[in-house]
């Protein structure tokens, strides 16, 4: 079993080695109780490359105070999420999963020990509520792997907030911390503060602070991903159908990662190539499968959507770019995507259909609710539920799931471009979009010439695909063309939220007749779900009333030529 905490602090060197600055009378902060000293003995854990460092990402084992197995993971500045498991000997399951999309079922062996004697003291309000928590540790980092190192001291100060506390507070008493000799820590973490003090390469260089931050201890493992340069040649690997080796490298879309393990860098729009803006793009979103695997392990609200969305994008994207990206490669990687999208969504299309069932069943007065329409919506929801949770474990735990992993992995670092991906940008970007355009303006034409009916109701349904693709292709655009291809994107996103509403009443209106069928069978009343569906009805022919208004507004051409193809 683990615990989960949102954990919101700051961290700052002591340059004098000194203690700790009265805080009382700052920010609200009322009084101050000291809660003596205490020694945190831990042990960090990483792959032999550092995969989890790469990440900014810790996993330790510690004794004394606050005892147990603990799992950070960055959510933003100055935030992190901790998982704590209780004390073990071994590694905790249920910790193993929220890092295997990491890890790749590479060992976890202890890399650093850490040795803190921590001075507490509470800051609290003036009715005697926590505000926040200021410590000072006197640290020993030893390094153990892969070789044992000497050991390395230094002092630093902590400002945690309290559970739900505001972080505003941080600013508050930050002025006090810096007049009393203190600067904010060059590395997130006391982890990333040894490794790059204790690596053999640059100890007695005298480097520190964000020197070593950023130039020691780094991870040897997953190298780099290969910079997009001249295309047309993608090594032996990609003539196979397997993700190969660039070209003579070029120009980069430089996916870096700060302390935090996000991006810091984006490519320049002005010399990018089209496979430098590409790349970008598939690189956040491979990233973005990662980052959400221990969130949906967690069941985060939102998780399995947003994975299944960057599933989405990725697998549009190969498809919208194929000037720049060899099909033949990035297909086998699509179709793996679109396995991984469908196993998440076993329950959550149904959810959505209950819901909507549900919020439209509320909105029928009471007097015409005639039978028990509530549980039997609720016995056919239920009926049909896949067990979602469990399934979806399984998936993430499997091999098939991390082969995908790994394959994304040497897509980016390989990738197997083609001659456009080495043109500017401005060359194939913009092209790309309208191509996409011009398929759902095709879809669009077809469907409102079409009779009312099944056969609309299909074109309509793939004219909301279509909408989504070159949604997504405007997105990818977005870093080099700006402005106009984000409005692009609203636009599409418009017409796709238009044409899904209609396609959820649709799928709603056959719900409803199986309902109104089970109803029947079972001597209820099936006259509140004849209602629903009429409703139903109504409301996707409203949609098809809107759409020839809403598609004259979104086809304009200058919203086209704005995206200066």
């Amino acid at each position: 079993m683990v615990d989960v905490t949102r954990e919101i602090e700051r961290k700052y060197e002591a340059t004098d080695g000194g203690g700790l600055p009265d805080l009382a009378g700052v920010a609200g902060v009322a009084g101050v109780t000291d809660q003596g000293v205490v020694t945190l003995d831990a042990t960090y854990y990483d792959t032999p490359g550092r995969r989890l460092a790469a990440d900014g990402i810790t996993l330790r084992r510690r004794t004394g105070g606050d005892e147990g197995w603990h799992l950070k993971l960055p959510v933003g500045p100055d935030a992190r999420d901790e998982i704590r498991a209780p004390l073990s000997d071994a590694l905790p399951a249920g910790l193993a999963g929220l890092v295997r999309s990491r890890t790749r079922g590479a060992e976890l062996s202890p890399l650093v020990h850490l040795l803190s004697e921590r001075t507490v003291r509470r800051l609290v309000d003036a009715d005697g509520a926590l505000l926040a928590v200021l410590s000072a540790d006197r640290v020993t980092a030893r390094r153990l792997a892969p070789e044992p190192g000497e050991p390395v001291r230094w002092t630093e100060v902590e400002v945690e907030l309290a559970p739900g506390g505001d972080p505003a507070l941080l600013d508050a008493l930050e002025p006090r911390l810096t007049d009393a000799g203190l600067r904010r820590s060059a590395t997130p973490s006391k982890l990333a503060r040894a490794l790059a003090e204790t690596d053999p390469d640059r100890r007695g260089e005298g480097a520190t602070g964000a020197e070593q931050a950023t130039g020691a201890g780094k991870p040897t493992e997953p190298e780099k991903p290969a910079k997009a340069g001249k295309a047309g040649k993608t090594g032996k690997a990609a003539k196979n159908g397997k993700p190969g080796k660039s070209a003579k490298a070029g120009k980069a879309a430089k996916a870096g990662r700060d302390k935090q393990g996000k991006r810091d860098k984006r490519v320049k729009p002005k010399k990018a190539t089209a496979g430098d803006i590409v790349l970008d793009y598939a690189r956040r979103q491979a990233a973005e499968i990662v980052a959400l695997d221990p969130a949906v392990r967690l069941e985060t609200p939102d998780s399995v959507h947003r994975m299944r969305v960057a599933t989405r994008r990725l697998r549009s994207a190969f498809r919208s770019y194929r000037e720049v990206l060899d099909r033949a490669v990035t297909d086998p990687v699509g179709d793996e995507l679109k396995w991984l999208a469908a196993e998440l969504g076993v329950d959550r299309d149904h959810e959505v259909l209950t819901a909507r069932l549900g919020e439209r069943l509320g909105e029928v007065p009471v007097e015409l609710r005639l039978g028990p329409v509530a549980a039997r919506l609720r016995i056919w929801s239920q009926a049909r539920r896949g067990g979602s949770r469990d399934r979806v474990l399984g998936v993430l735990d499997g091999e098939r799931y991390l082969a995908l992993l790994n394959a994304l992995d040497a897509l980016v670092a390989g990738p197997p471009l083609r001659p456009a991906a080495a043109r500017p940008w401005a060359e194939v970007i913009p092209g790309a979009v309208l191509r996409d355009y011009d398929r759902l303006s095709g879809r669009v034409e077809a469907a409102l010439a079409t009779p009312a009916g099944p056969d609309r109701d299909a074109l309509l349904h793939e004219a909301r695909k279509d909408a989504k693709r070159a949604r997504y292709a405007a997105e990818v655009a977005r870093p080099a063309v700006g402005e106009p291809a984000k409005a692009f994107a609203g636009l599409m996103a418009r017409v796709q939220d238009l044409l899904g509403d209609h396609q959820d009443s649709v799928v709603a209106r056959k719900a409803l007749r199986e309902l109104a069928v089970q109803a029947h069978g079972a001597g209820e009343s099936a006259f509140t779900f004849g209602l629903l569906l009429g409703r139903e009805e109504a409301r996707a022919a409203a949609r098809e009333r809107e759409l020839p208004g809403l598609w004259a507004e979104v086809s304009r051409e200058e919203h086209r030529a704005a995206l200066g193809a």
